[in-house]
């Protein structure tokens, strides 16, 4: 039985979880590619902490360029996270004209053109399944399974961790630094996890679906972009006063030719899939023109998960090593870019519902000031909730709208807020509309 010989760079968590599939499933793996994948080489800083999984000591070493300059290995696989050290070495794997698997979401989402470039340049494969959505197949079931398809929009929810927040906010309706405590007591949340819950995370996985999907070569920095931390328990509980629950949602969407990407906390109806997605799982709704409304659901991170993936992608590349095939698809789908010119959605253009919350005087007239301010640009009120306490303190009023451009809704609420009956500035959430689900 042939072999194919890997190279680990990057023995944490996903490393971890690599090396356990390849163990407790090697004959399974075997039997369906018809070849052997045999771990020969694993770099890292640090070779005397027990993850939890046998490897021969003599396999590890210090120095990632050993890995890399082995001539004996196929196929480098990339998981110790970082973009400029991570970079060097891909790039070094591929001179070599070796295969590459990696997990990093950032360096595929900021630096993916340089990558897929120098990888058609020296004739190799880059495979990432890993890096959105952990065990979900979804890169695969865009790049293959739905290539027949145009697709309309994406909606997903990419981060566990945020997940986990805003659903213990819902639950038990805790305030946003407790469910944080929640989520790093669990090993949900890291000592700093800032990427997470400010969207970054979110927004470098968009980044690469954005460019499956349309085939359009989105850039990191142009995903807008906001975080959870600005979430309240009233404005979670208003939510579901509304039919409505609150969910940190990556949106990717072609309207009229041009494209939608955005991170942010969105209202998501409660009849909608999405709804129901709770603690730190990951789902991604896919909406084609031909299959219409797809979901792929699962935990979005985790060793065993992610070492899922990565090791699905060391098969898809021993299979074609194998029968002597090379890029057989295209990293991001599209072997040509499409006829069809796209560019991305300025954000203040956005037409979308908006729940609105005002902090206004419990007096006579500030609802009709209100209004009259958001009817003057163009913005129609849905439903409303006043909560009145009977004095003369500060008190919510939360509106929905029907749809309106983002650009007229800030500039109304820039009025709003100088307002004398408004003692705060005003909470702003995006409504995402009903969808064939």
């Amino acid at each position: 039985m042939p072999q194919i010989k890997v190279g680990l760079i990057g023995f944490g968590t996903v490393g971890a979880g690599m090396v356990e599939a390849l163990s407790t499933n090697r004959r399974l793996i075997e039997d369906r590619v018809g070849a052997g994948i045999v771990l020969k080489r694993i770099a890292d800083l640090d070779i005397d902490s027990d993850r939890g999984v046998e490897v021969d000591p003599e396999v590890l070493t210090t120095d990632a360029m050993e890995v890399v300059n082995d001539p004996e290995i196929d196929i480098i696989v990339e998981l110790m996270g970082g973009c400029d050290q991570a970079m060097d070495y891909i790039l070094a794997a591929m001179e070599r004209g070796k295969q590459v698997v990696t997990a990093n979401k950032a360096l595929i989402a900021q630096h993916g053109r340089l990558l897929f470039e120098t990888a058609e340049r020296y004739g190799v494969e880059v495979a990432f399944e890993a890096s959105v959505a952990g065990g979900i197949p979804i890169i695969k079931a865009l790049r293959e399974g739905l290539a027949a398809n145009r697709i309309k929009a994406i909606l997903a929810i990419l981060n566990g961790t945020s997940n986990y927040i805003l659903t213990r906010m819902t639950r038990e309706g805790v305030s946003f630094d407790e469910a944080l405590s929640m989520a790093k007591s669990c090993g949900y949340a890291e000592a700093d996890p800032t990427l997470d819950i400010d969207g970054s995370d979110a927004a470098h996985k968009l980044t690469i679906l954005v460019s499956l999907a349309f085939g359009y070569p989105c850039r990191y920095e142009d995903v807008y972009r906001e975080g959870i931390d600005t979430v309240s328990p009233e404005d979670i509980r208003f939510a579901g006063e509304l039919g409505y629950c609150l969910k940190l949602l990556a949106v990717a969407r072609e309207v009229d030719g041009h494209i939608e990407a955005r991170v942010h906390p969105a209202f998501v109806p409660l009849d909608h899939i999405l709804a129901n997605v709770n603690e730190a799982y990951n789902a991604v709704y896919v909406e084609g023109d031909f299959v219409g409304p797809t979901l792929f659901y699962g935990l979005g991170a985790g060793r065993r998960p992610a070492g899922s993936a990565v090791v699905s992608d060391l098969m898809d590349i021993a299979r074609n090593q194998i029968k002597g095939i090379t890029r057989r698809v295209s990293p991001l789908s599209f072997a040509r870019p499409p006829a069809r010119e796209l560019s991305l959605k300025p954000m203040d253009q956005l037409v979308t519902g908006y729940y609105l919350r005002f902090s206004a005087l419990d007096k006579p007239g500030v609802l009709s000031k209100i209004s009259g301010i958001l009817g003057a640009h163009n913005i129609s009120i849905a439903s409303v909730i006043q909560k009145g306490r009977g004095g003369h303190g500060s008190v919510p009023v939360v509106m929905l709208t029907y749809e309106a451009m983002e650009r007229d809704v800030r500039k109304s609420l820039e009025l709003v807020d100088k307002l004398d009956v408004v003692t705060e500035r005003t909470v702003l959430f995006r409504v995402e509309r009903e969808t064939d689900s």
